[in-house]
Order: structure tokens, then sequence, then C-alpha cells
């Protein structure tokens, strides 16, 4: 009984409760295919096409209509099969109400047969566009109801239940099933859409996490080169003059203190970045590199079967550690991508030193073969970006028109910074 009542109710809110309601068709999105590849501008108009669908469809059926039976009851009749159609556009449960009592009215006014030819197909489109448009177990309460006013007018009219109700209750079925599991697949599609875009931006954020994380280890070690560098210099100081002043000592013992402090408190903040290793910020294990260290990356991707040369132009100075260091990562994040995206292409690593900073350009040419799937999360070019936005300078990554792909960035260095 509870179940009878659910159902019942739940009937209730889906064909009566606001049944009239407005709920105009919207129009295709800027996203749909239809609309991004449509020719010569067309797109605003290609939006509207299921509105031009519906309606074309409605006029054919019109028509159809009035060629059987060409009078002012054909009019009538055309009418009763059009308007429905049309509703579906604005108040799609509503134009089914309609439809039902239009085949109704059809056939106690023009007698005969529940259904005519346009009615049938009038209805059926009704029926499939209401689907469409509605949750799917609306078309199964659509077609209990369809089948029961069948049933309903074939006994007032006295001619019983026979082979036509059964034969149409079948068609009416099998087309809405076959319209709800085709929306549903849709819908199905659509979430797996959207849940890999999702997936696509956490996963993008974590690799920027990653790399913030990484830069900060990074920088940890240079920053705490220099200011150790400092410390021991200011507590070294007094020693390498005869009779220090005490206001000289004391300004020598209070920049060592400060040094020490700075030290203690970097290590404190860049330890909440930290992520699985507690020992991430402790003493590194080996220098950064430098771009001094880039003919051994060369040399590295050379052994791994990679061609590559390197081009040097303008003036080489000593640059800002975080400087070497960053462009050396780009270098060895691009070449990497080389490696893995582009087999059997060719690489050049070009270096510009000008007045303003450094500029990198790693470009290389088509593959000879198709790279095999990478396990990596193919965000490279998000952590070379973060780099460069760390120092305030611009990149670009993209495809050549040979077939190949280039990275340039541009690392600014303040006039009269140089390495320490």
């Amino acid at each position: 009984m509870r179940i009878l009542e659910s159902a019942t109710e739940e009937i209730r809110k889906d064909l009566f409760t606001d049944a009239f309601a407005f709920r105009p068709l919207p129009p295709l999105g800027d996203g749909n295919a239809l609309v991004r590849h449509a020719p010569w501008g067309l797109g605003r108009y290609t939006r509207w096409l299921p509105h031009a669908l519906v309606t074309a469809f409605t006029a054919l059926v019109a028509m159809g209509t009035l060629a059987e039976r060409p009078s002012m009851s054909g009019l009538v009749l055309t009418l009763f099969v059009a308007v429905p159609l049309v509703t579906t556009l604005l108040r799609p449960v509503g134009a089914w109400w309609l439809s039902i009592g239009a085949v109704f009215v059809t056939a106690v006014i023009f007698g005969g047969g529940l259904w005519t030819p346009g009615g049938f197909v009038s209805h059926l489109a009704v029926m499939v566009l209401v689907t469409l448009r509605t949750r799917p177990r609306l078309a199964a309460e659509m077609w209990l109801i369809t089948v029961a006013f069948q049933a309903f007018v074939s006994v007032a009219h006295g001619t019983g239940l026979h082979n036509d109700v059964f034969e149409m209750s079948m068609v009416f079925g099998v087309v809405l099933f076959v319209t709800a599991a085709v929306r549903a697949m849709r819908e199905s599609k659509q979430q797996v859409a959207e849940q890999v875009a999702v997936t696509q931006v956490e996963r993008s954020r974590r690799t920027v996490l990653e790399e913030r994380t990484t830069i900060a280890r990074e920088l940890h070690d240079v920053v705490a080169h220099h200011m150790s560098v400092v410390a021991i210099q200011a507590e070294a100081a007094p020693y390498r003059v005869q009779d220090t002043p005490p206001e000289l000592a004391a300004a020598f013992a209070t920049i060592r203190e400060n040094a020490v402090a700075a030290l203690t408190e970097l290590r404190r903040v860049l330890g909440v970045v930290r992520s699985e290793n507690p020992d991430a910020f402790a003493a590194p294990e080996a220098p950064q590199p430098t771009l001094d260290d880039l003919d051994a990356l060369l040399a590295n991707v050379r052994s791994a079967g990679l061609t590559a040369e390197r081009i040097t132009t303008g003036s080489v100075r000593p640059l800002p550690q975080g400087v070497e260091l960053s462009a050396y990562r780009i270098v060895q994040e691009a070449l990497s991508n080389v490696l893995r995206h582009a087999p059997g292409a060719t690489a050049r690593v070009e270096l510009s030193y000008v007045l303003g900073g450094l500029g990198l350009r790693i470009v290389n040419g088509r593959p000879d073969r198709l790279a095999k799937p990478s396990p990596g999360a193919g965000h490279g070019v998000l952590g070379m970006r973060e780099r460069v936005a760390m120092l305030g300078g611009e990149m670009t990554a993209e495809p050549t028109e040979d077939g190949g792909y280039e990275v340039v960035a541009f690392l600014p260095v303040a006039p009269g910074e140089a390495a320490a």
C-alpha cells in the first residue's frame, strides 16, 4: 500500500503539480560542438537549432494532416496536432496534457479510431520531446497513463481491448525506452566529462603545489647558504682587525645574531610546506645546480639518445643563484619533455645574456615516431611557469610550425645584481 501511495504521489508531482509551468527550451551553449564548429560565423544562429527542428517537424506533420483531410475539420485536426508539438518548447508537461486532450477530443468529434496518423505521430513526438527535457521516470508515467487512456477510450467506444491497443502501447513503450536510454547515456557522458575536468583542475593544483614545495626547498638551500656566509663572516670579522672598537664588535655580533635568527625562522616557515619528508629542509646533500652544470645535463640527455646542442649569446656573467637554479630547472624539464613526448627529435638550448636578464629558448623538431604513453601527470609546463612567475619573468610554451615544440622564457635580473 505504501508503495502505491508513493508512486501516486510521484506521479502527482511530475504530471499534475505545475504541469503548465513555463520551462522554455534553452538554446545550445557556447561549448556545444555544433556552435563551436558552425561555419561562416553562424554560431549565434546555430544555438537555436533545436527550436528550428521542432518547428520544422511540426510544420511537416501539420501539412501532412491537412493534405490528408483538406477541409475545415482537417484544419481543426491540424491545430490539434500542431499546438501540442509547439508547446513542448515552452511548457513540456503541459504539452503532453494538451496532446492527450487533443487525442480525446479528436476521437469524440471525428469518431472512428482513437489514433489518426497525424495524431499518433504528434503524440509520440510530444512524449519523446518531454522525455528528452525531463527526468527519465516521467517517460514511464506518461506511457502508463497513455496505455490506460487507450484502454478507457476503446472500452468506452465498445470496441474492447483489441490488438491495436496492444500494438500502439508497445510502439510507445519501445520508443520511450530508447529515448530515455539515449538521454541517460548523454547525461552520463556529460557527468564523466565534468568529473574529468574537475580531476584535471585538481591535478593541476596539486602539481603546482608540489612544484612550489620543490622551489621552496631549493630556495631554502640558496638563502640558507647566503645567510650562513653572513653569519660566519660577521663572527670572524672582529678577529681580523686589531683593537676592534667595542661598538663595531657589538654591531658584528648583532649581525651574526640576526643572521642566525633569520636562518631559524626560515627553516620554521619553510617547514610548513614540507609534505612527506619531515627532514625536507635539513642540510642539503649536494649543492643546487647552476648554469655551469648545463654541459653535464646535455651530456646526460645525449646519452639517452637525444641530439641536443647549446648556443650561448651575449656576455656570459654570473647571475643570482636563484636565477641560475631556475634557468637550469627549466632547461632540465624542457629536455625531459622532449625525451618523453618527441622521440627521435633534435633539441637546441639557447641562452641569451642581455642587460636586463637571461633569455632561454628550448626548441625541438618533429618526432620521427609515436611517443610511448607517459606515466607522469603531464604538467611540467606548470612547474616552469611557477619558476618564471616567482622571478617576475615571462614565458611561452607552444607548438612550432614544423611540428615541434618550443619553450621561451625571460628571467629578469636587476642592473648590478650578481651572484653572491
